[in-house]
């Protein structure tokens, strides 16, 4: 995270929050991005299940991509939802957190139990610039066929393995390899598929 509060840096706030750089969270445009991501999260939210085709309408305005027979259950939570990436015949149940600062990227055929949280934010551990509302974010990508138990926790910066299998409840603060069950807080692996 390369670190430069002091406005010398003429890229817009946007562009250093891609950049995985520090930025302001407060920056008008973010502010925008951010509130157009809650609206359609809202209304997605509060969606009939009797209309999946309007569910998906509102899932394709609100996500960078949304594979073929991918399902998302509602309630689903987002910071700005164009910087999640979905792929074909995902399944996401109840509840997914998907702080989506930083890009993330979840593949084909992955199933997400409830209450997962995928979390690109950062914080500056010093004082001063975490006061002075600065904050980062670092990807996370999660390959095809992984599946994630219930109550899992994705830390910024995570890569999981395609293949995967990470139990229930599971921290994750480490890349994963593929083909491998991990448990525990932090995530280990604790055999081989």
């Amino acid at each position: 995270m390369s670190v430069d509060p002091s406005g010398d840096d003429m890229r817009s706030q946007r562009e250093r929050m891609l950049a995985g750089d520090l930025y302001l969270a407060d920056d008008p445009e973010l502010v925008r991005e951010s509130r157009r991501a809650l609206a359609l999260m809202h209304e997605y939210n509060v969606s009939s299940p009797s209309d999946p085709g309007a569910q998906r309408r509102i899932l394709e305005a609100l996500l960078g991509s949304l594979g073929d027979d991918s399902e998302i259950r509602p309630p689903f939570y987002c910071d700005y939802g164009s910087h999640t990436h979905v792929g074909a015949r995902t399944f996401v149940n109840f509840g997914l957190v998907a702080l989506d600062v930083a890009t993330i990227t979840i593949g084909d055929d992955v199933q997400i139990g409830p209450r997962v949280q995928l979390l690109t934010p950062t914080h500056p551990v010093d004082p001063e610039p975490r006061r002075a509302k600065w904050e980062a974010a670092e990807p996370i990508a999660i390959g095809d066929n992984v599946w994630l138990g219930g109550g899992v926790i994705v830390c910024p910066g995570v890569t999981i393995g395609e293949d995967t299998v990470v139990g229930a409840g599971a921290v994750v603060t480490g890349d994963l390899p593929a083909r491998v069950v991990a448990m525990g807080t932090p995530a280990r692996v604790v055999r081989s598929l």
